[in-house]
């Protein structure tokens, strides 16, 4: 009996103390970081077509470079660096240039093909990308040099850009005839009447008298009747 006493108040004290002790205690996720790369000289890179997106083609990880960054795909995360062999951190989202890059790239890499047409693609040293990257994206650089290297590539025209719909003029809604026709200008009483002299005011005070004297002959029934 003291024993099963004693169970059930051991019992009480473990559901009750854990909750205010675990709330002193420090949990901490550490995320590992993905190996470095030892490369024996700076990476050379190519650029995507019709995506600003360079890539180091000649390693088997996916190693990018967008926007300043260096990005790079591990264990079902992305991590990104200033460098291209160091520095690594933990990047909490898909960067979003990903979505422009085909998942065959080193297929068309390798057959110098993209899209169906010859790829002439160009060996970028990585000191030349380091410094002109955000100057060639201002400037369209890449539009400019023969299309990104591919034979028969017709270049995006700002027609063919996602904008807002604008309605053509032959379509759009026509005016309602008070908003085309030409606003006139209406006199307004007591401000554009004329002057008149002195002579022609009386003469119109006169005219709106009432005649005096005779009465009409309305009248004259009427004064009758009474």
């Amino acid at each position: 009996m003291k024993r099963l006493l004693f169970g059930i108040l051991l019992l009480a004290l473990v559901l009750v103390f854990p909750a205010p002790m675990m709330a002193g205690v420090d949990v901490s996720v550490s995320i590992a970081l993905p190996p470095p790369i030892v490369f024996p000289a700076p990476p050379e890179v190519i650029v995507l077509p019709e995506t600003y997106v360079y890539v180091v083609p000649d390693v088997d990880v996916d190693i990018f470079f967008y926007d300043g960054w260096w990005w790079r795909p591990w264990e079902g995360r992305w991590y990104r660096s200033r460098d291209y062999n160091a520095g690594w951190v933990y990047y909490q989202r898909v960067p979003s240039f990903y979505r422009r890059i085909p998942s065959n790239w080193r297929n068309d890499y390798r057959d110098h093909h993209w899209g169906g047409h010859q790829w002439n693609y160009q060996r970028i040293p990585h000191q030349q990308v380091q410094q002109n990257w955000r100057g060639w994206q201002k400037s369209r650089h890449w539009e400019k040099q023969q299309t990104w290297g591919v034979q028969g590539l017709k270049p995006r025209t700002r027609a063919q850009q996602p904008s807002r719909a604008v309605q053509p003029e032959s379509q759009a809604k026509p005016r309602s005839r008070e908003a085309v026709k030409p606003q006139q200008s209406r006199p307004q009483s007591g401000n554009v009447e004329p002057q008149q002299s002195q002579s022609q005011r009386k003469e119109k005070q006169k005219k709106s008298k009432p005649r005096e004297g005779k009465p009409e002959q309305g009248e004259e029934e009427k004064h009758d009747r009474k």
